[in-house]
């Protein structure tokens, strides 16, 4: 027995509306953050049907142990709303608050029924199947323990704003009317997150044919994950891609969808979008919503597991799951095929997605018949070779390890060579400017970090050169920076390696003294540990280096990769 398609709105009327925004200024704020703007603007347009607001405890509870809504209805991932443990606490059950945008303006007003704390481990074992922190959701999971969530159903006033790409931002129901008006009655749905290169479009024509059905496509526009490529490029690489489709077979529209990688949870979550917006079957690709490899080395989720839970889920949602293996090309034939219909003998070649997204950064050759021509033009526009791109460099190590010196040296050689602009972040210059509102607590030594990292990833996005020398202590941070900058252009983390007894003998303030005095607290290398770099591009020992060999060592690698 399938599902029930009726389509949630939760967009009030406009009777309605004016009643409830006279109710505004008396009601206390909830500010969304990007990733619940976009559950919010999927709740309200009715792709998260039967949700009819951010989810109760009681309905939590059921998605995690059941994978169902109390209700009965098969739901596979959680859609909670997470507040700060401080704003939880100017709640009760009962009340109502106002859901607005950073910049203030109102969405809408939920009815609070539940606030609760969640057991963050229990509901990455349950959704994601793992606590492995390398993958990312199990990673904001934890960061967000000390998180509450507020439940509760949604009175929507307002849409979020969006000024781009308006003619592909249809809801549900505007889809499922294109349909009717072009006469589909059998349309497999295909969501992405990646450019269409050619593997994905043979792959697509593929399951039109097996489906006899057209095709929709549901690009992501909302959160990626880390290091994918932009939606406004990868929305003009579709609109090119669409060129190659027969006429009238193909529609395109946009999915304000914040990756979640939940493996098989994942592809049932993504086959209810699809019957939401009309579709009859989806397409179930080879590591469908998979982040990849855990930190053993071994994949988080298995295809057969993906495919197993889609298959037993299809019936019951009313879609058809059509289930793909890894489209590989054969160069004597010049054609795509399923790897499992390759025979014993026959020449193969595979590019996967991110092969070409990491080809492409680094300037490298993309041949034809790994993608279509415009496609590629259209990526470099966006992310040119090396020699153009801008870049980080992140120095890090103790205090007195020579990492000042070093960025001073750089900043003269950047300059001289006079390609880029160049901007020097050092510790204390950032400190002085950005930051002389913080102390020296550990979390606010990392709020500085951080800090850091953004203004160098908006530098390195506008193609200047960024020099970075803060301590850096922590890991995590120092890869939540690279993450952010890589989507943009370069990053050399260089580890600053002088020990920590050469560093003691350089401090003319005497500041290690005081921190083994007990004067100073949570001083880095003394009560505070240091958190060495486990993979950097350069590790260097100023303890017998100048620093000019220094700097000739960084240039020499920044050089080697294309970028000078």
């Amino acid at each position: 027995m399938a599902q029930d398609t009726s389509l949630v709105n939760l967009l009030v009327d406009q009777e309605r509306h004016i009643a409830l925004k006279q109710l505004l200024s008396s009601l206390p704020d909830i500010t969304l953050n990007l990733r619940q703007i976009c559950d919010f603007e999927l709740l309200t347009t009715g792709v998260f049907t039967p949700l009819k607001g951010f989810m109760t405890q009681e309905a939590y509870e059921s998605v995690l142990d059941r994978m169902r809504l109390p209700s009965g209805e098969i739901w596979p991932v959680p859609i909670c709303l997470d507040v700060s443990r401080d704003r939880a606490d100017r709640f009760e059950a009962g009340q109502s608050a106002v859901l607005r945008d950073p910049e203030g303006f109102p969405l809408g007003i939920m009815a609070i029924e539940d606030i609760w704390q969640a057991d963050r481990e229990k509901e990455a074992m349950a959704v994601y199947g793992t606590t492995d922190m390398t993958h990312d959701e199990v990673a904001r999971l934890q960061e967000g323990r000390d998180r509450y969530y507020v439940g509760g159903n949604i009175e929507a006033l307002n849409l979020p704003i969006h000024s781009d790409f308006k003619q592909i931002r249809n809801t549900p129901l505007e889809v499922r009317q294109q349909f009717c008006k072009l006469g589909w009655k059998r349309i497999v749905g295909f969501q992405t997150r990646q450019p269409i290169h050619r593997p994905q479009f043979e792959l697509t024509i593929q399951a039109m044919k097996k489906a006899k059905a057209n095709l929709l496509m549901l690009p992501i526009a909302g959160i990626p994950r880390p290091g994918d490529f932009d939606h406004y490029t990868r929305m003009r690489c579709y609109q090119k891609v669409a060129a190659y489709y027969p006429p009238d077979t193909y529609l395109l529209n946009l999915l304000p969808l914040s990756t979640r990688l939940a493996g098989p949870r994942d592809a049932v979550l993504h086959m209810i979008i699809g019957k939401n917006f009309g579709c009859t079957h989806f397409v179930i690709g080879h590591n469908h919503a998979t982040p990849g490899s855990d930190s053993c080395g071994n994949p988080f989720y298995d295809t057969p597991q993906v495919r197993e839970l889609a298959q037993q889920a299809g019936e019951e949602i009313g879609i058809e799951p059509v289930f793909f293996e890894e489209m590989v090309y054969l160069p004597f034939e010049d054609e795509f095929k399923l790897a499992s219909e390759v025979t014993d003998g026959q020449e193969t070649l595979s590019f996967t997605n991110d092969h070409i997204r990491d080809r492409v950064r680094k300037g490298k050759h993309i041949p034809e018949w790994a993608s279509f021509p415009d496609v590629i033009k259209e990526l470099r526009r966006s992310y040119p070779s090396p020699s153009t791109q801008g870049f980080t460099v992140f120095l890090t190590g103790f205090s007195g390890a020579g990492k000042s010196t070093i960025a001073k040296v750089l900043y003269s050689k950047f300059m001289e060579i006079g390609t880029r602009p160049v901007t020097l972040l050092d510790g204390d210059i950032v400190r002085r400017n950005l930051s002389s509102e913080l102390s020296f607590s550990k979390e606010h030594r990392d709020i500085n970090v951080r800090r850091i990292g953004f203004v160098a990833s908006e530098i390195t996005k506008n193609r200047g050169i960024a020099i970075c020398a803060p301590i850096a202590p922590y890991e995590r941070t120092r890869s939540k920076i690279r993450t952010s900058i890589e989507a943009h252009g370069g990053f050399f983390e260089i580890h600053v390696a002088t020990p920590i007894s050469v560093c003691e003998k350089r401090d003319r303030k005497g500041m290690y003294a005081k921190a083994k005095a007990g004067l100073l607290k949570g001083f880095t290398g003394v009560d505070d540990p240091y958190e060495e770099p486990s993979n950097p591009e350069l590790s260097i020992d100023t303890s017998n280096l100048t620093p000019d060999e220094a700097v000739q060592q960084i240039l020499l690698l920044i050089s080697e990769k294309g970028f000078v």
